[in-house]
């Protein structure tokens, strides 16, 4: 069984074989991966070695200050938060092996392609329609052409892959009646357009998809079971955007904190009693985090997620507003409004304007708070549900 000192002593031969200092970035990802130590919990032979997810934490310590690189993990969080994990549950051994590995080392971006403009926060009524393009049953080869409109899509103009949902039977309740599929963003038929966003810049995205072509071979999970398979997507991007690993005092909590020690010409008794009262809540947040973090050394992610992802919306927007508030006039300021498309966010490395705005979307992004407060009361606390008069009606028949 593999332990710490067996990392260890991987690593140190990794890294022997492959000095940081003279092996091209690439060059060295690529065998970090196939040494099993890019994910150390997924299965050897696909970046892994079948190890607890907790041990990754020993590879990482080894590796830092030696000068080796990292794959750029902002860049690429949707392929490692999300897409990832979905190939590895529901993937074939051949989509395993093809996605990956690049997934891992950043040579192939991908992005999200489940919100539509009609179905967000009801994403189960989306309505973008894949068909056989043969008529024949899953299984026979052919291929599936797709038409509809996505959008919210962060990533969607560096993306090489995405993962998409689709509707391919309209004629059975809209749970049951999706798909999952990888998408090739490189089709003739994706059109990507920018949307601005009121920070200035353009990191997401609306996507059209035209007779787009997607090989059966593509697919991920059953023909209609494609729900089954983004509510794994779903719960792992709610951990991934909630749930990340900060040291205490990290993150817009220690800029906050930072900005008081560095003005004390700005302090009040008010502003100091809600600086307070928000460091402890994110030390509450940043705790509860690892915990979960620990509970997934023994499973796939569960609804608790949606809780992190909450707390983390909640803090980003009132840390940044108190901020901006003590900053007075210079809080104000926001350094450039240039319309760009960024290849992530930057919460920590910008100005306050910059991050009071950008907080404005955490509530939204990756499910709505409100959608999130209904999965906790429902799935954590067992409340009864919403009635739901949509339930055991065809897709079709909804009203639109």
């Amino acid at each position: 069984m593999t332990d710490a000192a067996d990392l260890r002593r991987r690593t140190a031969e990794l890294l022997a074989a492959h000095p940081p200092a003279t092996t091209g970035r690439l060059e060295f990802l690529r065998a970090r991966f196939d040494a099993g130590l890019a994910w150390v919990h997924f299965p050897q032979g696909l970046g892994g070695l079948d190890a607890p997810r907790s041990l990754q934490a020993v590879v990482d310590a080894e590796l830092e200050g030696t000068g080796a690189p990292d794959n750029d993990p902002g860049r690429i969080g949707i392929g490692l938060g999300m897409a990832a994990p979905t190939i590895l549950r529901f993937g074939t051994d051949e989509q395993k092996q093809r996605f990956l590995r690049p997934l891992w080392t950043g040579e192939e971006v991908w992005c999200q392609l489940f919100s539509e403009p009609g179905a967000g926060s009801d994403l189960a009524a989306l309505a973008t329609r894949a068909v056989r393009e043969d008529g024949g049953e899953a299984g026979s080869g052919g291929d599936w052409i797709v038409d509809g409109q996505k959008v919210w899509t962060s990533s969607a103009h560096l993306a090489r892959w995405a993962i998409l949902i689709a509707r391919t039977d309209p004629g059975v309740p809209k749970h049951r009646g999706i798909s999952y599929f990888v998408c090739d963003m490189t089709d003739p038929g994706v059109e990507v357009r920018p949307l601005r966003q009121i920070t200035g810049e353009a990191e997401f995205n609306e996507v059209f998809l035209t007779g787009v072509r997607i090989p059966d071979a593509h697919r991920l999970g059953a023909v209609g079971e494609g729900w089954k398979v983004a509510q794994t997507t779903l719960m792992n991007e709610r951990v991934a955007i909630g749930g990340a690993r900060i040291p205490r005092e990290g993150g817009m909590i220690g800029v906050a904190a930072a900005d008081w020690r560095a003005r004390p010409e700005l302090r009040t008794h008010d502003l100091h009693q809600r600086l307070l009262k928000l460091w402890v809540e994110a030390e509450v947040a940043r705790l509860t985090g690892e915990r979960l973090r620990q509970q997934l050394t023994k499973g796939q992610p569960g609804p608790e997620g949606s809780g992190m992802k909450l707390a983390f919306a909640r803090l980003a927007q009132e840390i940044s507003g108190w901020e901006v508030e003590f900053l007075a006039e210079d809080g104000l300021t926001y350094d450039d409004w240039t319309m760009r498309r960024p290849d992530g966010v930057d919460f920590t490395g910008r100005e306050a304007g910059y991050r009071y705005l950008r907080a404005k979307g955490n509530s939204i992004e990756g499910g709505t708070s409100e959608v999130l407060l209904n999965i906790v009361a429902e799935r954590v606390l067992g409340l009864p549900p919403e009635p739901r008069t949509d339930k055991d009606v065809a897709w079709k028949d909804l009203p639109r």
